[in-house]
């Protein structure tokens, strides 16, 4: 970007916790295919974060994926959106996979005892609503390992194309490369791995 060219503004809306239902419905299953997301960037064993996670509509496909050996760390801003995760992953017997984590507004909050023992980080939907994208995915990438995967994901009628190469220049300035760009049913995505 010039000298003469303004970043995108950025929206800093989180969507509330009264809408939860509407995150996680069948409609969404069938566009979205997080297990198919899971499946392809989750092996068993793996220790994965699912940042903005929500009501868990993708972390409940990440902790059948990592199986009885791995973890998932679903963190979220809103402590009603990790009460109804909690309430959802108990009635599948998945709730020991994962480990919930309300993290600050503009802070992930993580012991620094993780640092470097993550193997992947998805950001579905949520880059967006984060107030400091630099500072998150420079957090980011002290949790993975050289060589971890990041996901990430915007949804194209909140993002243009221009905001997400942008979030792409930001996630790069922190240690990550970009490997691919896809589409995740209408939305931008792409698959970006930290630099060793």
């Amino acid at each position: 970007m010039s000298d003469g060219e303004r970043p995108t503004p950025r929206r800093h809306e989180i969507c509330p916790a009264e809408r939860a239902a509407h995150l996680d419905t069948r409609l969404r299953r069938i566009l979205y295919r997080p297990e198919r997301v899971a499946g392809r960037y989750v092996k068993p064993g793996d220790r994965v974060l699912d940042f903005g996670c929500g009501p868990g509509f993708f972390t409940r496909e990440f902790a059948k994926q990592v199986g009885k050996q791995g973890l998932v760390l679903a963190v979220d801003v809103q402590e009603e959106m990790l009460e109804i995760l909690r309430r959802n992953l108990d009635t599948t017997g998945l709730i020991s996979r994962v480990q919930t984590h309300r993290c600050g507004p503009d802070s992930l909050d993580l012991s620094p005892d993780l640092d470097g023992s993550l193997d992947a980080a998805f950001l579905i939907f949520v880059v967006h609503e984060v107030p400091d994208p630099a500072g998150l995915f420079s957090g980011i990438a002290a949790l993975l390992r050289p060589g971890g995967t990041l996901f990430l994901s915007e949804p194209a009628f909140y993002v243009s194309g221009r905001e997400f190469q942008e979030t792409l220049s930001l996630a790069e300035k922190a240690g990550f490369a970009t490997v691919q760009r896809l589409f995740l049913f209408v939305n931008r995505a792409a698959v970006l791995r930290r630099k060793r």
